[in-house]
């Protein structure tokens, strides 16, 4: 299984616009540089009262397809 880090910093005023469905994607940088987009609806379980932060590893199958997602920090 392959995997990506990324360290993700979303206030809670900003997630709250994933949550309602404003917008769907989140767009980031992998720790090697590379560009990385995914749903937001993958980060809920990390939501908390200020937000989400942290360091996490996303991990994808050899066809990129999601496969879970673990906070490391």
């Amino acid at each position: 299984m392959k995997a990506i880090l990324v360290d993700i910093r979303i206030s809670s005023e900003k997630f709250l616009m994933l949550y309602q469905g404003v917008a769907e994607t989140v767009y980031t940088r992998s720790l090697d540089g590379r560009s990385v987009q995914f749903p937001a609806r993958i980060l809920k379980p990390f939501l908390l009262r200020d937000g989400i932060n942290g360091r996490f590893k996303i991990m994808f199958d050899d066809q990129g397809k999601y496969q879970g997602i673990e906070k490391l920090s």
